[in-house]
């Protein structure tokens, strides 16, 4: 075997964080059909990969498929392999997790996520060993963000990625002339799997949608990550020396596919997914005698609506939510499904938490500054423009005089707040996680509602009180 014919190049393609951002998924794919005809005209091993996420209910098709529309994307584009995201995790219940993937052409690697007998899913592999035509031995490892509290709720055992890492590789290395893991843990992970696990030659990354023009090499580790929306594609080239058995070279970037082409196959298939879901989402749920309005900026009807039906829901002493849950009015007449998804498409959880007063009033104090009203959140499940005003059930806010925005007493059950007293409070889950308010993060116990939304609290109150 001459020296250059002991070398061989490998082809990835992969995309991550796409949260449903389904009118620039037909230009993503386009790219992708591109690259597989070129390689399989020139008989060049190539790998087509998806690293989680690529489901977010915040889209109408995601929502009314549960995900399933998705899949049909990924099947329709290629994809070869996937992990899931947060997003596929625990967003959906567990009965639809468990179904999501029993149509996919795909395969799906996960490795941390468990049932709670300890067996894993039926639906997911932790690894796979791929032996190409050049004699090539691929691993692959899937792993995604262990968000314990969360898939607890929902009756799965996740467990510590790097743990579960150290144990799959004991396994996978040896079979394995080259090792690539599915990341859905974060830019930051990624560096301390690369730092940590000298094992695994390529890290494709996603879940902190950090945009790499370029990979980087952490400890010998090929690290890439293409942002969110899939407005980049990653590309990735290994070239492997069978004689020496080593990669002699990894090259990396994200690559702009924003002004491709679209492919009209994807198109047709999205135009589909949405009559599908237009009809599923038309089912009417209620109806308004009059409009109830919403504001971001001062007490709204709407906003005291959904808080009153996050108190009932989560059986709570007092409930806030922010306003801006709430991205429009809901006006006099039916209310559909779709209307519904359209005005609160966050994948939120409610949150019941136990506070003592001390750090209630502290927060709801902090609440009715500027920074916090007008505040641009990006993340957390959020996908409104600002936070907005809280708005409160079973309390009362007494407001310094002359239309200041400082609290001057909380009154709860007839009584002023008490600061050693614990309140039961319901609330949006990104409360109680995060830098936003650290007096609740660091509260507890919580109980979080899982698989239900914010959404699902809003449809349960226009129910019972305005049925259609």
């Amino acid at each position: 075997m001459s020296s250059s014919e002991s070398i061989v190049p490998l082809y990835l393609y992969h995309t991550n964080d796409l949260h449903s951002n389904l009118k620039q998924w037909p230009a993503a794919v386009s790219f992708l059909k591109a690259r597989q005809t070129f390689h399989h005209r020139k008989q060049e091993t190539s790998f087509f990969f998806d690293i989680g996420d690529h489901a977010d209910l915040a889209n109408p098709i995601t929502e009314a498929s549960r995900g399933k529309g998705n899949v049909e994307l990924l099947n329709e584009a290629g994809v070869q392999y996937a992990t899931i995201g947060n997003n596929e995790g625990i967003t959906l219940s567990k009965e639809e997790l468990n179904t999501l993937y029993e149509n996919a052409e795909f395969n799906v690697l996960l490795a941390n996520l468990f049932e709670e007998d300890g067996s894993r899913p039926g639906w997911a592999s932790p690894f796979t060993i791929v032996n190409t035509e050049e004699g090539v031995r691929v691993g692959l490892i899937g792993l995604t963000v262990p968000f314990y509290p969360f898939y607890t709720e929902l009756g799965w055992d996740i467990r510590d990625p790097f743990q579960v890492l150290s144990e799959v590789l004991r396994t996978v290395r040896p079979q394995a002339d080259i090792v690539i893991l599915l990341s859905h843990l974060g830019y930051p992970q990624d560096e301390e799997v690369a730092r940590r696990f000298p094992g695994v030659d390529v890290i494709l990354g996603a879940h902190t949608h950090h945009l790499l023009k370029s990979s980087v090499i952490v400890h010998d580790t090929l690290i890439a990550q293409c942002g969110r929306g899939s407005y980049y594609v990653g590309a990735v080239q290994l070239l492997y020396d069978k004689k020496t058995n080593q990669i002699i070279k990894k090259d990396g970037a994200a690559v702009d596919v924003s002004i491709e082409e679209p492919s009209y196959r994807t198109q047709q298939l999205v135009e589909q997914l949405q009559m599908q879901a237009d009809y599923c989402l038309a089912e009417e749920i209620a109806c308004m005698p009059e409009e109830v309005p919403i504001s971001w900026d001062s007490p709204s009807l709407f906003a005291d609506l959904l808080t009153e039906g996050v108190r009932e829901w989560c059986q709570a002493d007092i409930a806030m939510l922010n306003s801006g849950l709430l991205l429009e009015s809901l006006p006099a007449g039916p209310v559909t499904k779709g209307d519904v998804h359209r005005i609160c498409p966050h994948p939120i959880n409610p949150c019941l938490v136990e506070v003592k007063g001390s750090i209630l009033k502290e927060t709801i104090a902090s609440s009715f500054t500027e920074k916090m009203i007008n505040l641009p959140l990006r993340g957390l499940g959020f996908r409104g423009e600002k936070l907005g005003r809280m708005a409160f059930a079973g309390a009362e806010i007494v407001m310094a005089d002359g239309g200041s925005k400082t609290v001057r007493q909380i009154v709860i059950n007839g009584e002023p707040i008490k600061a050693e007293e614990t309140y039961k409070l319901a609330t949006a889950d990104m409360f109680t996680f995060g830098s936003l308010y650290p007096g609740l993060a660091q509260s507890g116990p919580k109980k979080y509602f899982m698989p239900e939304t914010i959404r699902d609290v809003l449809m349960f109150i226009l129910q019972k009180k305005y049925p259609s």
